[in-house]
């Protein structure tokens, strides 16, 4: 139970801790991005594309046109289009490769990673800096302690804390885009799936 509650504060830690490096310009520039586009286009590997499944059912219900990449009704990327790739090492190969085949066909091409240094970061237009766990040491003070203990467990294994906080990350996106485009919380409930 110790574990688990200190997991739980090391995750609610890293998003608490995502403020810090909100850059206003840089969410405008891939707000406006979004809203500008014909169609949005989003991808992520494994949980990250959980994410941004999650992000793309959110822009629909804004009433924008968006897909889900390698999903069967998925069109082909336009220059007028952009493509919302999530990657937090930004080095996932399918992720960097449909940001690739998007940049050569004109797409904008905007970034979540927490690495905007890595091949993806350099291919965007865009990009937005989400931190995630950088080593152990950094995820837990108390790290040291739960070794001398031979407790070597990680409280935020492999990219959950990066995973997590894209997930709020961009749902605070989508508040901000409802403003932007004047959207209420009715507007997008009409556009709520009703086959389920």
């Amino acid at each position: 139970m110790d574990i688990m509650k200190t997991s739980i504060g090391a995750i609610l830690n890293n998003i608490e801790k995502a403020e810090e490096y909100l850059e206003e310009d840089k969410i405008d520039e891939f707000e406006d991005a979004i809203i500008g586009a014909k169609n949005v286009f989003v991808t992520g590997a494994g949980r990250s594309g959980l994410a941004a499944k999650a992000f793309a059912m959110r822009l629909m219900h804004l009433g924008l046109s968006a897909y889900v990449v390698g999903e069967t009704i998925s069109p082909a990327i336009h220059a007028d289009d952009c493509i919302v790739a999530i990657s937090g090492s930004g080095e996932t190969n399918t992720i960097v490769s449909a940001a690739k085949i998007a940049k050569n066909r004109g797409s904008t091409v905007l970034a979540v990673t927490s690495y905007p240094e890595s091949t993806l970061g350099q291919l965007a237009d865009c990009y937005l800096f989400v931190k995630g766990r950088k080593n152990q040491e950094e995820d837990d003070e108390n790290y040291m302690k739960r070794q001398i203990h031979g407790n070597y467990t990680s409280l935020t294994p492999l990219g959950t804390a990066f995973e997590l906080t894209t997930l709020v990350f961009l749902d605070a996106i989508v508040s901000e885009l409802m403003e932007k485009m004047k959207q209420t919380e009715s507007d997008l409930k009409s556009r709520h799936a009703v086959l389920e």
